[in-house]
This record gives C-alpha cells, sequence and structure tokens, in this order.
C-alpha cells in the first residue's frame, strides 16, 4: 500500500509551497487508495514558533488537504492518530538514540569534537584553495579511549555519518531519473547535534522506515541531501523509498517565492478573501499539467487525474493575476447566501455593516453579493469597490465627466430623474431599469448620453458596477440626496 507524508517544522505560517507538497502527497494517496500522514518534525528546537502547529493543522483543515494518520486535529483538540508514533520527532528521542548506537556499533558514525572556531577555519581555508567546504575528517579516526577520555572531560560533541570514500551513491528520482554521486564530494553529515537532537537526516530515515512511507514527495531542496539519506538506508539494511523531488515556486524574476515579492502563506490569502478551493486548484498546477487543457478542477477531479509522471522538472512561476483569475471565477460560481457569508466579515472590517445587523438585513447583503459578484477577484477587494458606491459626498473634477454633466440633455434627464424617482414608492432594481427605459423614450435621450450621466449623478464615477443594482442598494431617498448634491454642478 502506497504510504507517504508530509512533515513540516513548527516555524511558522505555511508556506503556499509547503501547501503544494502536501497537496501533492495527499492526491497520490488518494489516486493510489493509499495512507497521507501528518509528521511533525521538530527537532531544531531554536526554530520553534508558538502557534505554528495550530496555523498548519488549520490551513490543512480549511483547504481539504486533510491527514489520515499522524498529528490530526479533531475540533479544537489535536491529536495523534495511528499505530507508529509518536508523529512529533522532540518525543521519539528514545528511537534516534538506538538507531543510532547501531551506526557507532558497526562505524558507520563517529564522535566529532571539533569546535565551531575550528570548523570555520577549515572552511575558510578550503575556500582560499579553491575546494568545496566540508567537514576535514579530523575526528574519524579517533580510538576508543580516546572518545571516552573527551566524553568524560564534558568537551562538547556530535555524532557524524562516516561515509566511505570514492563510493557511488545511485537512486532513482521520479521526476529527475537517474541521480549519482561519489561520496568525496559529500560531506560527513552531523546525524546528532550538540543539544542531544538529532538533525533532519537521521530523524528523517528513520521515521520514514517505521512509519512504513513508501514514497517521499518534498521540495528540491533536499535533493542534495538525498544520497546522504539513502546511504544511511544501506547502513541500516533498509529498502529506500521511491523519492520524487518537486521543483521550486517561483516569483516573477524566476527566484524562489519569498515575501519581498508579496503573500506567500496560506494565511495570507485566506486572510484576503481568498476561497480555499480557488487556493488548492491554483496550486495544484504550479509544476503538475493534466492530460488535457483543463483549468477548474474540483478535489475529486484533481485525485482523479494526478499522476505523478506528469509532475514537471522546472520550476513554475507564481502567478497572482492567474489565482485573481481563478479565484474570481469560483466566486462567480458560489450560490449567493454562500457569497453573503465569506463577504459579510469583509464589510463589518470597512464598517458598512455591524455584527447585530447581519439577520434583519438579509436581503441587502444579497444584493450587495450580487453587485459585487463579478467585480471583485477575492473578497478583500469589496471595501475598495464599495467606496465608489458608498462614497455621498464625492466632488466630480473630471473634465470628461463635467462635460457630461453640463449638456443639454442631462439637464433635462436630471429633472426627469428626480422628478420619476421621488414618484416612486420602492426604488429596486427593476424600477430603475424601469425608469431608464422611460426616460429613453420620453426624453429621447439614449446610449452614452443617459446612462454615463446618470451613473456620474448618482456616484460620481463613469465606470462601475450595474447602474440599477446600486440604485437599489442605495434605495430612494440615498439616490434623492445625491441628485441634490449634483444639482449645482448641472444648473
Amino acid at each position: 500500500m502506497v504510504r507517504n507524508r508530509f512533515a513540516p517544522s513548527p516555524t511558522g505560517n505555511v508556506h503556499v509551497g509547503s501547501l503544494r507538497t502536501a497537496l501533492y502527497n495527499y492526491l497520490f494517496a488518494k489516486k493510489m487508495e493509499g495512507v497521507f500522514l501528518l509528521r511533525l518534525e521538530d527537532t531544531d528546537q531554536t526554530r520553534f514558533e508558538d502557534g505554528a502547529v495550530e496555523n498548519l493543522l488549520n490551513a490543512l483543515n480549511i483547504t481539504g488537504v486533510i491527514p489520515d494518520e499522524g498529528l490530526i486535529k479533531t475540533g479544537d483538540e489535536v491529536v495523534q492518530k495511528g499505530d507508529v508514533g509518536p508523529y512529533i520527532q522532540s518525543q521519539r528521542l528514545d528511537i534516534y538514540q538506538k538507531h543510532l548506537k547501531t551506526l557507532l556499533d558497526n562505524g558507520q558514525a563517529y564522535y566529532c569534537f571539533c569546535t565551531k572556531e575550528r570548523l570555520e577555519e577549515v572552511r575558510e581555508a578550503q575556500k582560499a584553495a579553491g575546494e568545496t567546504p566540508k567537514y576535514d575528517g579530523h575526528c574519524r579516526e579517533l580510538s576508543p579511549d580516546e572518545v571516552q577520555t573527551k566524553i568524560k572531560a564534558g568537551i562538547p560533541y556530535v555524532i557524524r555519518l562516516k561515509l566511505p570514500e570514492n563510493h557511488v551513491i545511485r537512486f532513482e528520482d521520479g521526476v529527475r531519473g537517474t541521480i549519482e554521486m561519489n561520496t568525496n564530494d559529500l560531506d560527513d553529515q552531523v546525524l546528532l547535534k550538540t543539544d542531544g537532537f538529532p538533525t533532519y537526516h537521521l530523524a528523517v530515515v528513520i521515521d520514514d522506515h517505521l512509519m512504513g512511507i513508501t514514497h517521499v514527495i518534498r521540495g528540491e531542496e533536499w535533493l542534495p541531501s538525498t544520497p546522504k539519506h539513502v546511504y544511511l538506508y544501506q547502513c541500516f539494511g533498509w529498502e529506500a523509498p521511491q523519492f520524487v523531488h518537486l521543483s521550486n515556486i517561483l516569483n516573477a524574476d524566476h527566484k524562489k517565492l519569498s515575501k519581498r515579492q508579496g503573500d506567500v502563506s496560506v494565511g495570507d490569502f485566506l486572510a484576503k478573501g481568498y476561497l480555499p478551493g480557488a487556493l488548492v486548484n491554483y496550486l495544484a498546477l504550479l509544476g503538475w499539467s493534466p492530460e488535457d487543457e483543463q483549468e477548474i478542477f474540483s478535489m475529486d477531479e484533481l485525485i482523479q487525474a494526478f499522476d505523478l509522471s506528469r509532475v514537471n522538472k522546472s520550476g513554475a512561476v507564481f502567478d497572482r493575476s492567474k489565482l485573481n483569475w481563478m479565484n474570481a471565477h469560483y466566486i462567480k460560481e458560489l450560490p449567493i447566501a454562500t457569497l453573503v457569508e465569506k463577504l459579510v466579515p469583509f464589510l463589518i472590517e470597512a464598517g458598512y455593516l455591524h455584527s447585530e445587523e447581519i439577520e434583519s438585513r438579509n436581503d441587502w447583503l444579497e444584493k450587495i453579493g450580487e453587485l459585487l459578484r463579478d467585480r471583485i477577484e477575492y473578497f478583500a477587494q469589496a471595501k475598495e469597490e464599495l467606496a465608489l458606491i458608498f462614497k455621498s459626498d464625492f466632488v466630480v473634477n473630471d473634465e470628461e465627466a463635467l462635460e457630461l454633466l453640463r449638456a443639454d440633455s442631462t439637464k433635462c434627464l436630471y429633472r426627469a430623474l428626480v422628478e420619476k424617482i421621488t414618484a416612486t414608492e420602492v426604488l429596486d432594481a427593476a424600477r430603475g431599469k424601469a425608469i431608464l427605459k422611460e426616460i429613453q423614450k420620453e426624453e429621447k435621450i439614449k446610449g452614452k448620453l443617459l446612462y454615463m450621466p446618470s451613473r456620474i449623478m448618482i456616484t460620481g464615477e463613469m465606470h462601475g458596477p450595474d447602474l440599477t443594482l446600486i440604485m437599489d442598494v442605495l434605495g430612494k431617498d440615498e439616490i434623492l440626496t445625491r441628485l441634490n448634491g449634483v444639482r449645482s454642478v448641472i444648473e
């Protein structure tokens, strides 16, 4: 059975690149009727951030990339589900120590007492000589007595992997094919740090084996370390999993996606009102391509279509305009009740609505929703879009707009609008449309000379959402107030 995992570190908000990695693992596991597991890799305690685990699990739950096993959030409770735990690395230290002893006993690992200062000197000397900086093996051949003497003296140490010399390590990558590397080009990797915690390189191999992981799907930043992992599998006499290294997601400048060019965390996008389904759909296509030209996928459709053989080698550029287009599509498809539900928090934040008014103003909210449905790409844009509508004390400064307001036909249009709206009991979209048609017929004003001056008089803008919807949302009294406000310009 296929078993794969997402194994992040608790270091802050979830990067969209991390969500894509989790998503590909999830899609492949579901496609193969396997198990998707979540493990927390927290052996680097210096990078731990409070709230990171909660952010991680919330991001996965909200986007539907939900683990079958491992660290799970049910309601407000975080639990560990499965038979091969613990699924938090800091709770597995005795397991790592046991396997590390095997490596030491077999001469495949060794104690290293070199100070940071010595290591830095070695690196600088190697750089000056034009060599690749790496550990020089100073402690490789210490005798057992020398090791025990230093340990008893309290000298800090790490434990390193003892790589054989001039040995070719070979493995197959699901994206890049055959990878080969000579151990002469590799460093004797630290396996245990001075704080007693294992490094990623030791823990990940032990955990993946003991948890029965068959496929390791992770970012390409781990590709240079994979030969060492493969060698560790060989040291333990274990079969290595299938490795698949995903290319990075890139900024527009083709460098790795970073905060310098905008939002990069899942939380950032959700907070701005991007829909989880749209974000997942977009990320799925960053580095993987379906067999046909389909772009809009439900999660079930992604599961059916996903194929590791169609994962790309080259990095994919994070195109925010394409994400916006996709999210706008998802917004357009929302039922009005769902659209309103998503919109309400942004209206409250902008001051257009109070929380206690939600139920009593539902009809009005549905009108706002329909007004914005085709106008916004994500919900945070609602504030700016509605500002054009709700700003009643506008001043018309645009020369073209002023020219239209001062036209002779606009004087007739203005009088007709005031007269007909004043005589109207309820001004809704249907009545607004009827009024404009009546004026067109009676005053012989049509096209640009009808609709554009009407919009300018009511909103102060030459362009915007459907005018009759705006009339419906603002209502009779507000429309008459605004018409009175531009009267001096027209007359």
